[in-house]
């Protein structure tokens, strides 16, 4: 048996051990399953998985549920690069993952799902329970899935319960049917199921499925193997949901049957922001279902969903409303978050922003990411960062993310690294955290300060100039400089009712009806600064869509909340003048006038490289542009830039 450490009072709960069945769990922290997109083809373990999980299991967790995996080789795989659990060929990888995580003190789990219609392909086999399409993915060129027969149903059911055989041989502690988040399963437990046999309509037909797969699983592994079921809340459809109600039951139908935990969640890939929930919406959303449902039950339960904050999290133990905590985003952000917190240290945690980077491009594009740690899905690349063959002093100029995590990067490295800021820690991030709805982007400031201190990194709180580069006697500077608002030129611009929009959000005035010119995230984010002040609100965009750029899990959220305030949004609008009395826009060969009190520029920012263009001149200065300075970018790419700067580059 493992031995407990020492921990911070502050985090009694957290770190007091725990079980789940008979398995006794170091402590209360739980890393949840995630999509990476790192298997190989054929869906076996390569050394990127396993680089990967070692990492987070060295971080102090309590138990590490490896990712989805498929446990068929018909329809049940999501997307390439999952993980499978379908027959005998993965078996051998599967031990290997296992054993590494156990080996560095972490309890081994593995989640088994069927994707039903939540599968990234073009061409069948595509089943679910009934005939009806995920909407985003069906206009991309889906399909409507099959509805299963009863002997598919039979042959699922049986092929879950060898997956869980497979799993408990391979090594893994615990095994994790997944019933929510869109899958087969919770699309057999949804109302939409309206099939006309003993799996459809009525609520206890709709969760005999879920209940027949359970009992496949527990008759292969045997009573005494821990096993535990992953469910949504609700799906937060809002048309025909799952009701907590219904969820609540399924939860009681299954520790009658023997499951060993219940881990809830929420949503679906169809309704992905209230699924992995994202930056706009509250921390902890989906609490207010766990709680429901642990007041149902007497096993434990495992709550996650924006519980990345460790007092939050320690404060949901003490008050009884869940028995674990998952993690899955903030141990992407930072695999050593629960070891921080353990030894008192929880400024030092890279927070999750919740920008989506990891799911997005995680189940989209392929591979894991995060947009606050570069080294995600890369550990056994970038983890160790390599002492400097001969240290240097190194100047950055430009205190952003990317500036910051430059030189937290070149400090590790031993270089002997000072930071130019002429204002405060923070660049854009300062003004992007203004609005009530981003406080994620306020504890990354928060978390770059503390770094800043901890690795003694000198601050001058100065513009940096040629001559104070050249009398510092630096031999590389790194210029995180940033950029500057793009003013267009256009007639009326120098009028006292325009505003630029950064000096919005640093409190200037405005009048009651306000134009925002630029219909992109800030301009967007400044109409619903303003329109949650009472203010009136029309967005002039030039392209034919608001938010470009965004990803799809983000923007639903983001055009939700839009929504919901009155802002007026009118695309394909050339802003042509701006009078007294407001703007001026052309559509085509159509004059449009907008009244005003005030017009706020919004249309976009280029880098600013004046000073990186000197230093490029000056001999034995090596000089690297990065961020925004050296081309406009987002936080995900200025932090990536600002970590393979100092990594590679400054020797």
């Amino acid at each position: 048996m493992l031995i407990k450490k020492k921990f911070d009072e502050r985090f009694t709960n957290l770190f007091t051990p725990g079980y789940i069945g008979n398995l006794w769990i170091k402590n209360r922290v739980i890393r949840t399953s995630l999509s990476g997109g790192m298997a190989l083809s054929d869906g076996s373990i390569g050394t990127r998985i396993v680089d990967h999980y070692k990492e987070v299991a060295r971080g102090e967790v309590g138990m590490v549920n490896v990712e989805y995996c498929y446990i068929d080789d018909d329809a049940s795989k999501a997307k390439h690069g999952q993980i499978g659990i379908s027959n005998s060929k993965h078996q051998s990888g599967l031990y290997w993952l296992a054993n590494a995580i156990k080996n560095e003190g972490a309890r081994a789990a593995v989640q088994l799902a069927h994707a039903g219609r939540q599968r990234f392909s073009s061409s069948r086999p595509y089943k679910s329970a009934y005939r009806r399409a995920w909407p985003d993915l069906y206009n991309k060129g889906g399909l409507i899935p099959d509805e299963m027969t009863i002997e598919e149903i039979e042959q699922c059911i049986e092929d879950f319960g060898v997956a869980a055989l497979r799993a408990k041989e391979a090594g893994f502690d615990v095994c994790e049917v997944h019933g929510g988040h869109g899958y087969l399963i919770t699309n057999f437990l949804s109302p939409w199921n309206q099939r006309n046999d003993w799996y459809g309509g009525h609520f206890e037909n709709r969760k005999r499925f879920l209940l027949q797969v359970f009992e496949s699983m527990r008759r292969k592994v045997g009573s005494d193997y821990p096993l535990g079921v992953r469910l949504s809340g609700t799906d937060y459809d809002p048309v025909n949901p799952i009701p907590v109600e219904e969820t609540i039951q399924v939860a009681k139908d299954l520790e009658s049957l023997g499951v060993d935990y219940i881990h809830v969640s929420g949503g679906t890939h169809e309704f992905g922001h209230k699924e992995t929930v994202v930056m706009y919406y509250p921390m902890a959303y989906q609490l207010w279902a766990c709680e429901e449902i642990k007041k149902a039950v007497g096993i434990p339960v495992i709550c996650s969903g924006s519980l990345g904050d460790p007092e939050l999290a320690e404060n949901i133990l003490k008050e009884g409303k869940a028995d674990f905590i998952g993690l899955g985003r903030p141990l992407i952000a930072d695999p050593y978050w629960s070891q921080k917190a353990q030894e008192g240290h929880p400024e030092d945690i890279r927070p999750c922003i919740r920008c989506m980077q990891c799911n997005d491009k995680g189940v989209t594009a392929g591979y894991l990411t995060c947009t606050v740690n570069a080294t995600a899905g890369r550990e056994g690349e970038l983890c160790t960062i390599p002492a400097a063959v001969k240290p240097k002093k190194v100047a950055i100029i430009g205190g952003g993310p990317s500036g910051m995590e430059a030189a937290r990067v070149a400090a590790l490295k031993g270089h002997e690294v000072t930071l130019y800021e002429k204002r405060e820690l923070g660049g854009m991030l300062i003004e992007a955290s203004v609005p009530d709805n981003k406080a994620d982007i306020r504890r990354l400031i928060n978390y770059y300060i503390a770094q800043m201190k901890k690795h003694d990194i000198s601050i001058i709180y100065e513009e940096a100039t040629i001559d104070k580069i050249k009398q510092g006697n630096y031999d590389t500077v790194v210029v995180a400089a940033g950029s500057k608002p793009i003013i267009p030129n256009i007639p009326g611009m120098d009028r006292d009712n325009v505003v630029q929009g950064l000096d919005i959000l640093h409190g200037a005035e405005t009048g009651q009806n306000v134009v925002v010119v630029g219909g992109g995230m800030v301009g967007c984010e400044i109409a619903a600064f303003l329109a949650e002040k009472g203010k009136q609100l029309t967005v002039i965009e030039a392209t034919d869509q608001i938010a470009a750029g965004l990803s799809n899990t983000v923007k639903k959220a983001f055009i939700e909340i839009i929504g919901s305030l009155p802002i007026r949004i009118k695309c394909g609008r050339i802003l042509s003048e701006i009078t007294d009395e407001g703007v001026i826009t052309i559509s085509g060969l159509k004059k449009e006038i907008f009244n005003a009190d005030t017009v706020v520029i919004a249309t976009g920012f280029r880098p600013e490289q004046s000073l990186w263009r000197e230093l490029c001149k000056i001999p034995d200065i090596e000089a690297f542009a990065i961020g925004d300075c050296a081309k406009v970018q987002t936080s995900y790419e200025a932090i990536h830039d600002g970590y393979n700067t100092a990594f590679s580059l400054i020797k």
